[in-house]
């Protein structure tokens, strides 16, 4: 008798998968931490680099929400796909953008691949893993998403420094084409293990998956104290978060190599992180990693304001990538063990959009602290608020047993 051997904890269409998004995001990556200073090279200022963001945010609420109910009615794959096609028009356009005014029309378009995948990442992994060892896989995936990051920024920081930002996107670009040829081939051949919905795009089907995830989402459970907290987060990190490039510019002196650079030393941080966090959601409840993330977080933006060189600020994201690598898989593991699989892509895309919501106007009004205020003082609130959130999370992010949840069809009763 032969001894049964596990089946591997990331299954073939998993890691095609991981590495469809590895490429397409180490793309995006390149560009991520330097687009405030491109702004400003095309001519913004610090107030009209937040008021670029907080407009291109306003689209994205609608097309995540638009995205997630695609995802559930049509498939993760064909989504994802579908938004890769619009990640390509969005690369071409900002490439071609002559100005900071047009950088923000591109910066919409490039909306379309984030509205599209984002929803349809986290409900495809819970789609393809079984829950007792969910928190690993999460674990795992994250840490393989990390290469995005350890490449990304560098090379990003390497292409803009040496040959100028138009290169550095034409390079970002070329990279994205290739992701976007292998997801439409995944989707063209390979089937997830969850079908699609079948309801098929319509109106009503998509009031119907609106009403059920925000009747989730007020429900006055688990997803209701995520959403609550979730915002306030939210708001206080992108009062600071498109402003950190400029900070590390004007304020800290440092070169856009040097910037990249750190991109890769918090991806370096955060890589390992993940797997641990994955084997504490499974063992002991997300609460714990949650709880131990957002203390990692609080320590790393009181490193941040008291940093002078680039050695403080290697030190800063050190210690903000292993908080971040903690948090991420429990958020993930947490959500999809609490929200029905047929809805996950629609509540990815409510739940993030209405958080967006509520932090629209944060990257505005920490460009007006900046300029009128400090600019320290974006990122004091910052850290203030990371610290406050530990206090709801231990005492609110707990799973419900089994028997106080209702089949997926229906709503939850106590989540």
């Amino acid at each position: 008798m032969k001894p049964s051997t596990k089946p591997p904890l990331l299954s073939p269409i998993l890691r095609w998968f991981m590495l469809a998004m590895v490429l397409a995001n180490i793309s995006s990556s390149m560009y991520g931490m330097l687009l405030p200073l491109y702004l400003t090279d095309l001519g913004a200022t610090v107030g009209q680099v937040g008021l670029v963001f907080t407009l291109t945010s306003v689209f994205m609420l609608g097309l995540q929400i638009l995205g997630g109910y695609v995802s559930d009615s049509i498939g993760r794959l064909r989504a994802i796909a579908l938004g890769s096609l619009g990640g390509i028009l969005g690369n071409i356009a900002i490439i071609l953008a002559p100005s900071w005014q047009w950088m923000m029309v591109a910066l919409v378009i490039n909306m379309i691949p984030f509205s599209l995948v984002g929803p349809s990442f986290g409900a495809f992994i819970a789609e393809n893993s079984a829950e007792e060892n969910r928190g690993r896989v999460y674990g795992v995936t994250e840490m393989i998403y990390q290469i995005t990051g350890i490449l990304g920024p560098p090379l990003g920081g390497f292409l803009a420094g040496r040959y100028g930002f138009k290169w550095m996107f034409v390079g970002a670009a070329s990279l994205y084409a290739v992701a976007a040829v292998l997801r439409i081939w995944m989707a063209r051949t390979m089937k997830s293990q969850t079908a699609p919905s079948g309801e098929g795009l319509s109106l009503a089907s998509f009031k119907a998956s609106v009403k059920t995830v925000f009747g989730m989402i007020v429900s006055g459970g688990v997803i209701t104290w995520i959403f609550l907290t979730d915002g306030v987060r939210d708001s206080a990190f992108r009062l600071s978060g498109e402003l950190q490039p400029l900070y590390l510019e004007q304020i800290g002196g440092l070169s856009l190599e040097q910037i990249g650079l750190l991109g890769s030393i918090f991806s370096l941080s955060m890589m390992f992180v993940p797997l641990v966090s994955g084997r504490l959601s499974d063992k002991y409840g997300e609460r714990v990693p949650i709880t131990g993330g957002f203390l990692m977080v609080f320590c790393a933006m009181m490193i941040f304001l008291n940093a002078t060189s680039f050695g403080g600020f290697a030190l800063t994201w050190v210690v903000f990538g292993v908080g971040v690598g903690v948090l991420s898989p429990a958020y993930q593991s947490l959500i999809s063990k609490v929200v029905p699989q047929k809805s996950l892509g629609i509540f990815s895309g409510l739940f993030y959009s209405s958080i967006g919501l509520v932090s629209l106007p944060a990257p505005w009004l920490g460009a007006q602290m900046w300029e009128r205020f400090s600019p320290r003082l974006p990122f004091m609130i910052t850290a203030g608020v990371a610290l406050l959130t530990v206090i709801p999370i231990w005492l609110k992010f707990k799973v419900p047993e089994k028997e106080e949840m209702v089949p997926a069809e229906g709503l939850p009763v106590n989540v």
